[in-house]
């Protein structure tokens, strides 16, 4: 499958599609103001010890405190050196005040601080360091037993008797002696720098920062299908053929400078293609539709057949539709980010030939998914579980904020719900104040309201407690906003 990156630059933020096939798939976008957390090292205090959680608030000098659990400090995991690890609770390892070395997992979501560990990794081009560790792992992406077996002799005989442990990065299946040595004494490197900050540094104080995003593109997302990666900013592209000729030379033949009077985005439909991620309703080609609900807690997906009435009979039209709709949820969740527990509630099926079938499509489009996914298939409802493993914030977090009218509801109280609610009000302000006259001040749409239908509702309540109410339209107040003025 051909792909291709695009990478949009501007003071402000860069912006990164991937299109396989010339369709966008997934989208980064990295603001200058709130650059990604993780795997950036500090050197942390700290604050509180939640002995009940198991847990501890760690200041590292985000607005949030961050969150270390007991299984993340790498120390208790190790043990004692001999292969026993005595299970100690958090109160018995950290001390408020205490210093501590640490590293983002998780950037910090929603209301969630940011995620800690104490093991230290740091990322090179071919291989992840552990400093703290003696291991040589191989990633999981490279199959071959023989391959993961000689890829491991070759990195132990490298490392030698020095400390620290390595993982070795599917990239460097390809990668000889040389290049492998030159990523380990780089890495090796990059720590002693780091500790040495470590040792003057105030507490809190951020010693190790990762790459910036185009630079993870061409570290991390750029692969044997990749045929070009176009850069629309010359002095970015600048900069990333200088780190590729350094780190990542396979990719410099495949940066392109684009030159053009349009728009990058514009010119491949990237920006019609963020639109229609952050909408709730995502139209299927046969006239069927998805409607996405992201919350705190999950993310559910309808599947509706819609205006879709094309096929011989029912079961097959709803067949056709759940196959669509497989597909483009698998795209959907990539494009928008989304992770956590997702709910998929596909139209009900009575032919288990068609569940399985189903099931396997969407499998077979998630497999393509970089991001971890468990699908747990269909439950005694009919819904299809899935958890999808959490990154970064999803493009509506970053995007998006709540709207200021109904607060993230999705709706609002209806003009007349809240000239009910007024008249209340306006009973429950005469009886308390002596006042000579009443003026509410409200949204157009609810004073109209007044001045219509409920003219005589207002009538009865100002003959009821014999006072004079006068009305005033508030453009600038939502339609759930009022003001009662005691003249």
């Amino acid at each position: 499958m051909s792909e291709s990156f695009l990478l949009n630059f501007t003071p402000q933020e860069t912006r990164v599609a991937l299109l396989q096939n010339g369709v966008v798939q997934e989208l980064h976008i990295e603001r200058t103001s709130s650059r990604g957390l993780v795997s950036n090292i500090y050197l942390g205090r700290v604050v509180r010890v939640l002995p009940g959680m198991q847990s501890a608030f760690i200041e590292i000098g985000l607005e949030r405190t961050a969150f270390l659990h007991v299984v993340d400090i790498w120390e208790e995991q190790r043990g004692n050196g001999f292969g026993n690890v005595e299970a100690r609770p958090i109160e018995r390892i950290l001390t408020e005040g205490q210093s501590l070395l640490v590293q983002v997992l998780k950037d910090p979501i929603g209301t969630k601080g940011a995620r800690l560990s104490t093991q230290i990794s740091i990322a090179g081009r071919l291989l992840v360091f552990l400093p703290q560790d003696r291991h040589i792992g191989i990633s999981q992406r490279i199959g071959d037993e023989s391959a993961r077996e000689q890829l491991r002799t070759r990195i132990q005989s490298l490392v030698g008797e020095e400390n620290g442990g390595f993982i070795v990065r599917t990239i460097a299946e390809a990668a000889n002696d040389e290049e492998l040595r030159a990523d380990i004494a780089y890495l090796r490197r990059l720590w002693n720098e780091l500790r040495q900050r470590a040792a003057t540094a105030p507490t809190p104080a951020l010693l190790h920062q990762d790459l910036t995003l185009g630079q993870r593109v061409l570290r991390d997302l750029v692969t044997h299908d990749t045929s070009a990666i176009v850069v629309d900013s010359r002095e970015n592209f600048q900069k990333l053929s200088s780190f590729a000729s350094e780190y990542v030379p396979q990719v410099l033949p495949l940066l392109e400078h684009y030159t053009g009077e349009r728009p990058l985005f514009d010119l491949h439909n990237v920006e019609d293609e963020i639109e229609r991620a952050l909408a709730r309703r995502v139209d299927l080609k046969s006239g069927g539709y998805l409607i996405f609900d992201q919350t705190e807690a999950m993310t559910t997906i309808d599947v509706n057949t819609g205006g879709f009435v094309g096929l011989r009979n029912f079961d097959d039209t709803i067949f056709k539709t759940n196959l669509e709709a497989a597909q483009t949820i698998a795209r959907q969740l990539r494009l928008r980010n989304l992770g956590g527990i997702i709910i998929a509630d596909f139209i009900d099926m009575d032919s288990e030939e068609h569940r399985r079938a189903v099931l396997e499509e969407l499998n077979r489009a998630l497999a393509r998914d970089r991001t971890r996914i468990t699908v747990n298939g269909f439950t005694g409802l009919g819904l299809v579980e899935m958890t999808r493993k959490r990154t970064r914030e999803s493009l509506a977090h970053i995007l998006c904020e709540l709207c200021p009218t109904c607060g993230g509801r999705g709706e609002i109280k209806s003009a007349r719900t809240m000239c009910y609610e007024i008249l209340r009000e306006l009973l429950r302000e005469a009886r308390q104040f002596n006042a000579r006259e009443f003026r509410l001040v409200a949204a157009p749409s609810v004073i109209d309201l007044f001045h219509e239908d409920e003219s005589q509702a207002l009538a009865m309540l100002s003959d009821f407690i014999n006072r004079t109410i006068s009305l005033h339209a508030e453009s600038s107040y939502t339609q759930e906003q009022f003001d009662i003025v005691l003249m």
